[in-house]
């Protein structure tokens, strides 16, 4: 049983993506996962998001960790990476992004009014801040047969 496994998984092969082609799919997808250190940990969150001029677009509540972090900083920001995929359960073929950069809160009020109509957060919570990733690091993988 095992050797038939290895054998299917060994049929994959992985790509990696070019950065136009890695945003593209970002892009592509809403959902994601945000990385960032809570308390000098990783910590790691499920949200959705827009690309957005390159940049990666996410919406928070007031006092989360995160929105927190991003007020304390320097203009530079909170580093962070944002992984968001697409992956066939049955298959296993997909791709995964990648994208490391700095976080800043949106201060601007016509941009945030404007993140405010394009991006419904999914939770409850409601979603006063806007935070923007910068990606300058961008990596990705395509898994294909």
């Amino acid at each position: 049983m095992w050797g038939a496994w290895a054998d299917r998984e060994a049929s994959r092969r992985s790509t990696e993506l070019d950065r136009t082609e890695a945003l593209r799919l970002l892009g592509s997808v809403s959902l994601g996962r945000i990385v960032f250190t809570q308390d000098a940990l990783p910590a790691i969150r499920p949200v959705n998001h827009l690309l957005h001029h390159g940049e990666v677009i996410i919406r928070t509540h007031e006092g989360a960790t995160l929105a927190t972090l991003t007020e304390q900083e320097d203009v530079e920001g909170v580093v962070v990476a944002y992984e968001a995929d697409s992956i066939d359960p049955a298959t296993h073929c997909g791709w995964s992004v990648v994208v490391t950069g700095y976080c800043r809160l949106v201060t601007d009020p016509d941009d945030l009014a404007h993140y405010q109509a394009l991006l419904h957060p999914w939770s409850d919570h409601q979603m006063t801040h806007a935070l923007r990733i910068r990606p300058d690091l961008v990596t990705g993988l395509r898994l294909s047969r």
